[in-house]
This record gives structure tokens, C-alpha cells and sequence, in this order.
């Protein structure tokens, strides 16, 4: 690419903006190279260096901004799915990571139940949802990526985003593209026979903002859990709490148990069809 553009400037078919391009560009290779793994923590040449030299994968995290019990900050998911993504990209390499998309699917808006019963919940109806992880499947494609891995740390969220993946890998099939939604990282069938392994009773984990979410988000982002709300008594008799099961038993070395089952499982399934031939 870099010898193709200045040949052009030497034909006099370049100027303006084109010329700073083509020096960035040229310049590339003696940029110290940035260790991040995050897409927004780069410019675009490096960007650019990065794809050229073999990161063609991409994860595209989503999260969800919704209350998560009394004792968990509205951002849980962000916080937890952007860590993981990191991780899973880490230890793939050649693999970046988009920015985490905060609001997901949370139910009919029109007639709000579940989360969207508590203030802070925010949601998208699924036809906006689809469209946004449309729209951002197709703008890493026009960047270089050739697979593109959407990870979700939101239950609402695994359906569309497979309907997605499909429909884009179809389209793209000649082209070399993929998209997959990489299912393996959102099960809570798997979270609840580990913690089961770990000993815990299956009546305490609870669902939403239990053990399992407590934890994990004790493990990544500590500051972000109310330990003094944990335990029932300390909101018992205020209304709903949005949370169930026993939490007050999630520790933050659970949380790495938890979150290293899913990275674990999320690298496996992404290897795999790195593996697979086009």
C-alpha cells in the first residue's frame, strides 16, 4: 500500500491532504508500537500497521447499562465485558477490540417490566440494536478486519446479535469476511455448575445480581459493588431489591474462577474458526 500511494505522489497524482497521508503512512514501521489491545487507544496509521501486520480479528463487546440489585453499579456488564474482551484478545493475539457498546436491548419500551422498572435502566428496542451492530460490523469491515466477534455479557442481547453474524457472513461469504457471535462466553448454565463446584448451594446463587454477577464485577471492578448492602437484611423491607439469591457469599477470587471459565471459553470457540479455512 505504502508503495502504491508514493508512486502516485511521484506521478503528481497526490496532494493536500493525500501527501500527509502518505507521510504518516510511509513513516509507519518506525512508530513505537502501542501495546493496547483497545481500538480507541490507537490512531489510525497505527491502526492501519496493526491490520497490515496480521490483526484481522476483532471483538466487538456489548454490555448493557440496566440496575443490577442494590448492592451493583449500573455499568456492571460494561465493566466486566470490557476486561474480558481485552483478555480473550490478549491471549488470541493479533486481535483488537472495539468500544463496548452500553446500551442493549431491555425489554418492550413501550411497556417497561424486568430492569426497566428501576431509574437508570437504559434500552434499545432489538430493530435499533440490530441496526447499531450492523452498522458497526460493516464500519470494521471497511477498516481491514476479516473477523469480526460480537461478545455479549447481556442475555437479551445473544439472539440478535447471532441473527447478525449469520446474515453478514452470508453476504460477505465471498469477500473473506466473517461475523460470529461468540456464544460460549454467555452461559449461565456454565457459571452455575462451576459455582456449584466451588461449593456453593444451587438455592443461594440467585439469577440477576447473585453470586455469579457479584462477584465477577468484585473481581474487576471492586469500587463498583456496595459491600455494605450485600447481605438481605440490608435492604429488606425497602421494596424490590432487582436482585436475587444470596450475594452476600460472592468473593472476588470466585469472580476470577468465573471470568477465566468464560475467557477461556470464548478464546476456544474464536480459534477455532480463525482455524477453520475461508
Amino acid at each position: 500500500m505504502y508503495s502504491v500511494m508514493l508512486a502516485m505522489l511521484r506521478a503528481g497524482r497526490c496532494a493536500g491532504n493525500v501527501l500527509f497521508a502518505v507521510v504518516i503512512l510511509a513513516s509507519a514501521p518506525a512508530f513505537a508500537q502501542p501495546q493496547s489491545v483497545y481500538l480507541e487507544d490507537l490512531t489510525w496509521p497505527e491502526l492501519s500497521q496493526r491490520i497490515e501486520q496480521g490483526a484481522t480479528t476483532v471483538i466487538v463487546p456489548t454490555g448493557g447499562t440496566e440496575q443490577n440489585g442494590a448492592h451493583l453499579a449500573l455499568g456492571k456488564h460494561n465493566f466486566v465485558v470490557r476486561e474480558t474482551a481485552g483478555r480473550i484478545a490478549r491471549e488470541l493475539g493479533l486481535t483488537l477490540v472495539a468500544p463496548e457498546l452500553k446500551v442493549v436491548p431491555e425489554g418492550p419500551l413501550d411497556r417497561p417490566g424486568g430492569n426497566l422498572r428501576f431509574p437508570g435502566t437504559l434500552g434499545l428496542s432489538d430493530d435499533s440494536f440490530e441496526r447499531v451492530l450492523w452498522d458497526i460490523a460493516l464500519s470494521l469491515a471497511h477498516s481491514g478486519f476479516k473477523l469480526i466477534c460480537f461478545v455479549g455479557d447481556h442475555g437479551q442481547s445473544q439472539a440478535i446479535q447471532a441473527r447478525v453474524a449469520e446474515r453478514l457472513s452470508d453476504i460477505w461469504r465471498s469477500s473473506g469476511i466473517r461475523v460470529v457471535n461468540v456464544s460460549s462466553y454467555y452461559s449461565a448454565d456454565a457459571e452455575e455448575r462451576e459455582l456449584v463446584r466451588l461449593g456453593l448451594p444451587k438455592a443461594a446463587l440467585g439469577e440477576h445480581g447473585g453470586v455469579a454477577d457479584t462477584a465477577q464485577l468484585m473481581a474487576v471492578k471492586p469500587d463498583a459493588v456496595r459491600t455494605e448492602l450485600l447481605a438481605p437484611k440490608s435492604w429488606k423491607g425497602s421494596g424490590p431489591s432487582g436482585a436475587s439469591g444470596q450475594p452476600e457469599l460472592a468473593s472476588a477470587v470466585i469472580g476470577e474462577r468465573l471470568l477465566r471459565e468464560r475467557i477461556s471459553a470464548a478464546v476456544t470457540q474464536i480459534r477455532a474458526l480463525r482455524d477453520r479455512p475461508k
